[in-house]
């Protein structure tokens, strides 16, 4: 979504982003909103506010929930409009996006003294220009579930420990079984070269047609090759449906998921998820874990200077240790506060754990090197991502040089990004 396009649209329509905030009510109105949280969590959200609003009397909590593709346009509407919502659930990417049009309100003062209660990666996560834009609310990193009689056929013993492991051990399967071992997410290749430590662009400039980039996109064209690499929907948007499906079919030697995946697999393959073992996620050389994703609660520009406070006393609230444990249990998530990250439903195992309960206890381990990796501040970045995705489709697949196939995705995007500069 282009959040200026957007503004532009809703500012001719009349509406003015600068209009001014309303003054509070006495007794404080805060309004949340969270995305795609109905039906499954509304006892919880409704539990935390009936228990907020019972301590705090005179503050009414109003909670709206609203499909996580409709949000956005919503949040902006009302914000032009000047009444937006008191908190709302924000990926790092579009905090990102809204923190440089000036769409929200800095919350360093609001976190005050409880900022240590949190990882220190997540609040990393959502410092932009200099402040910070949000309360961690959970997140989340991949494991690695691998099948281990597609394994013990193949001769290996444990999960890969990097991501020249991963390949090695993806051709290993094709090579012992005739199955693919391994389905990476390459339509985000993007954060694939961030997670290895190669920057996507530096000084205003694309970057990706480094020695260092090409020769990563031909490992990956060389594991293509020798039939390592799951070859369904490898390159689409969301591969994750094709990826499960095969996993679960017994297709595909290993699987880099959330945990929440080995859930789907113990109710929809028990034969499947009875033969599997759980593995942290490799490091990458940057010292990161693979799949992190952070959500928060951010504050929207034009909440009410005055109301802010009270905004900031319920934020710490919904954030709490406590609140996010009891959500993170139920949502098969990870927690954002140090304590509730430290609790023992995520480290402890129990004797004959399954995958499922492995596959927390791992994300666990990894969640002191979650971050989200995203490439900021570009304007229409999801086009130029596709003619980068397109580059990398063209030399894994070996129709074009590894090569000249992202020197000419390079040429689209520096083009791009110099009339961005201009502008």
């Amino acid at each position: 979504m282009n959040i200026k396009n957007l503004l532009t649209a809703l500012m001719a329509l009349g509406l003015s982003a600068t209009a001014a905030a309303v003054a509070p009510p006495a007794d404080a109105k805060i309004e949340f909103w969270t995305f795609s949280m109905k039906p499954k969590f509304t006892p919880y959200f409704e539990s935390v506010v009936r228990s907020y609003e019972a301590a705090n009397p005179g503050v009414k909590i109003e909670w709206v929930d609203f499909p996580w593709d409709v949000i956005q346009t919503k949040l902006v509407t009302r914000i032009v409009a000047g009444t937006p919502p008191a908190l709302v659930n924000l990926n790092v990417p579009w905090a990102d996006e809204y923190a440089r049009d000036d769409l929200l309100t800095p919350v360093d003062a609001l976190l005050g003294a409880a900022r240590p209660n949190y990882i220190a990666s997540t609040l990393d996560d959502l410092h932009f220009k200099g402040k910070t834009y949000g309360f961690p609310m959970y997140s989340n990193v991949a494991v690695v579930a691998y099948n281990r009689q597609i394994f013990k056929a193949a001769g290996l013993t444990r999960g890969p420990a990097s991501f020249d492991e991963q390949l090695a051990f993806a051709r290993r399967i094709f090579a012992a079984t005739g199955k693919a071992g391994i389905a990476p997410a390459l339509a985000k290749i993007d954060g694939l070269f961030m997670w290895q430590g190669l920057a996507v662009i530096a000084n205003g400039r694309a970057v990706f047609n480094s020695p260092a980039h090409v020769a990563l996109v031909q490992k990956l064209a060389a594991t293509y090759k020798a039939g390592g690499l799951l070859k369904e929907s490898l390159f689409a948007e969301d591969n994750f449906p094709a990826v499960i499906d095969a996993y679960k079919g017994g297709r595909l030697g290993m699987l880099l998921a959330p945990p929440t995946a080995l859930k789907r697999i113990q109710a929809d393959a028990r034969d499947i998820y009875a033969i599997t073992d759980v593995a942290p996620a490799p490091l990458g050389p940057t010292g990161i874990a693979d799949g992190g994703w952070l959500i928060h609660f951010a504050v929207p520009k034009g909440v009410a200077p005055a109301l802010l406070p009270a905004v900031g006393k319920f934020a710490l609230y919904l954030t709490n240790d406590a609140n996010q444990l009891a959500f993170a249990k139920q949502a098969s998530v990870f927690p954002t506060t140090v304590k509730a990250a430290a609790d023992p439903f995520f480290l402890a195992l129990a004797p004959g754990a399954g995958a499922a309960e492995k596959a927390v206890a791992a994300g666990a381990a990894s969640m002191a090197h979650s971050r989200t990796l995203y490439v900021a501040g570009i304007d229409d970045y999801d086009e130029l991502r596709r003619s980068l995705v397109k580059a990398v489709e063209a030399g894994v697949t070996g129709k074009q040089d590894v090569q000249a196939a992202l020197d000419q995705a390079a040429a689209i995007w520096n083009k791009k990004l110099s009339a961005q500069r201009l502008h």
